[in-house]
């Protein structure tokens, strides 16, 4: 996280230095990430860099911290207007807009592209957890809406279900991966979206013969 330094500095240079760091890493793999061109687009010092955040890591951490706000904040406001939607079908057009996200924040789209092309498996767990946490906190919201509609039952664990869907959803786009590109997903909705239904199906119906 920033150091109190970063938000004692007036908003325009916070802003400049976010909206920088956010293109070269939606460029970039972290790696190949360089700060020094960060530091001269922003018009600051390299030590200074290192005043307002401990390391490049610390400093990619917020930028995703950041994404993934603007993503929750996103996606509530949508769940918000549409609350007659079924809990399935709110999963579903989750989906939808997720997508649409991306196709509206091609940058964030990008860091999350190079994102997954990192091969550190220690560093994606890492960086991971940024992300889990938002969307746990976004489906535990949406499964305690289900409960008082009556969809679900009160007998549900809402952060152990929040957790199953979200790892749900993360293990969809892995299956897409092993023949796909990250771009090639987000460029084949149909295909996402048949692989989400197939995932709902088994979600709402469980592994038991009828």
């Amino acid at each position: 996280m920033p150091k109190q330094t970063f938000f004692n500095l007036p908003e325009e240079k916070r802003e400049k230095l976010i909206d920088v760091a956010t293109d070269e890493f939606a460029k970039n793999s972290f790696n190949s990430a360089s700060i020094t061109k960060i530091v001269e687009k922003a018009g600051i010092a390299k030590g200074s860099l290192y005043q307002y955040f401990e390391d490049k890591k610390d400093l990619y951490k917020y930028i995703l911290e950041l994404s993934a706000n603007k993503k929750k904040e996103y996606l509530i406001e949508w769940m918000n207007r549409l609350q007659h939607l079924s809990f399935i079908e709110m999963i579903r057009e989750l989906y939808v807009k997720g997508v649409a996200f991306a196709a509206d924040n091609p940058r964030l789209a990008g860091i999350a592209n190079n994102f997954m092309k990192e091969n550190d498996t220690k560093f994606k767990e890492e960086i991971l957890g940024i992300s889990i946490e938002k969307s746990n906190q976004l489906f535990e919201q949406l499964i305690e809406n289900a409960k008082n509609k009556g969809e679900v039952s009160r007998n549900i664990d809402t952060k152990v279900a929040a957790f199953l869907v979200t790892n749900l959803n993360t293990s969809i786009v892995d299956y897409m991966l092993t023949y796909m590109t990250y771009e090639e997903i987000f460029q084949n909705k149909e295909e996402l979206l048949d692989k989400v239904d197939k995932m709902l199906f088994i979600m709402e119906n469980g592994f038991k013969a009828k």
